[in-house]
């Protein structure tokens, strides 16, 4: 069961605050070694304590929870840091977004959506672990299935893709009717 005296709350706050990456309940509650509905409960207790009081928050992303700076304090944290805007062009934005909305998507149907070659940006974007392989089609060639990954959804702040905005013209993610000379 739980380690030492420390209780599951504070065990659960350790683990969060180490994490790397967003942890969901489950994986707290093996790595702590007690019930999942006990983790769900900390949880709960550690989220109110810390929007009670103090600079830090926790925030429920990506499908996980971790613990982050409320956004008050990222004036000075972004200036503490100092950190190095990784801007999307305009065409990795337009990629992104097609594989975002159309996943799982291979490099072709991306091409055909946009009307020009993507193999680049998809390059780029799996550089910056925005996509990853997700599968491989059941057709000829079996073409790699492209879809967003968890960093994507950390990214964008986003704790799952039903989060994603909704398009107000959806024949945008269609095929376009260019014609490729």
């Amino acid at each position: 069961m739980s380690s030492g005296s420390n209780s599951i709350q504070e065990q659960v706050e350790a683990l969060l605050f180490v994490a790397d990456a967003p942890a969901t309940a489950e994986i707290l509650s093996q790595a702590i070694g007690c019930p999942i509905h006990a983790v769900e409960e900390a949880l709960e207790h550690i989220g109110r304590r810390l929007n009670a009081s103090g600079p830090v928050q926790l925030v429920k992303i990506a499908g996980g929870y971790q613990m982050a700076t409320k956004p008050t304090f990222a004036p000075v944290v972004a200036r503490f840091l100092e950190p190095q805007a990784q801007k999307l062009s305009k065409s990795l934005l337009e990629t992104l977004a097609v594989v975002a909305y159309r996943q799982p998507i291979t490099a072709p149907e991306v091409e055909e959506v946009r009307g020009v070659d993507s193999s680049y940006t998809l390059r780029t974007l799996a550089e910056r672990r925005l996509i990853v392989e997700v599968g491989r089609k059941q057709t000829p060639g079996r073409p790699v299935l492209w879809g967003t990954s968890q960093h994507f959804l950390h990214m964008f702040n986003l704790p799952d893709l039903q989060a994603l905005p909704q398009l107000d013209n959806p024949a945008l993610m269609e095929p376009t009717q260019a014609t490729l000379l």
